[in-house]
């Protein structure tokens, strides 16, 4: 079965470049998030509100499990409402 065996390879270097991917998206994502963030938007120019918002809601549809593995691929952490204080 040296066919099969090749198929398996393939598919196992297929497996690794896409989880390599993934990680390198997540971190794009995580990034991208604390940036998004930490802006001001009051203080950007029209155009980046606009390319802000549009990353904004990107970000916002990912689910929380994979927001989640983006902000821990970049080290970062979103604060809780309660630990903010926010909503008292």
């Amino acid at each position: 079965m040296p066919h099969r065996d090749d198929e398996i390879t393939l598919l196992r270097r297929e497996l690794e470049i896409l989880m390599g991917e993934r990680q390198t998206l997540l971190q794009v994502a995580g990034a991208s998030a604390v940036l998004i963030a930490s802006l001001d938007s009051k203080r950007l120019p029209v155009g980046a509100v606009e390319s802000a918002d549009m990353l904004a809601t990107t970000i916002n549809a990912l689910s929380e499990e994979t927001l989640q593995d983006a902000l821990k691929a970049v080290s970062a952490e979103i604060e809780d409402e309660e630990e903010t204080g926010a909503g008292q």
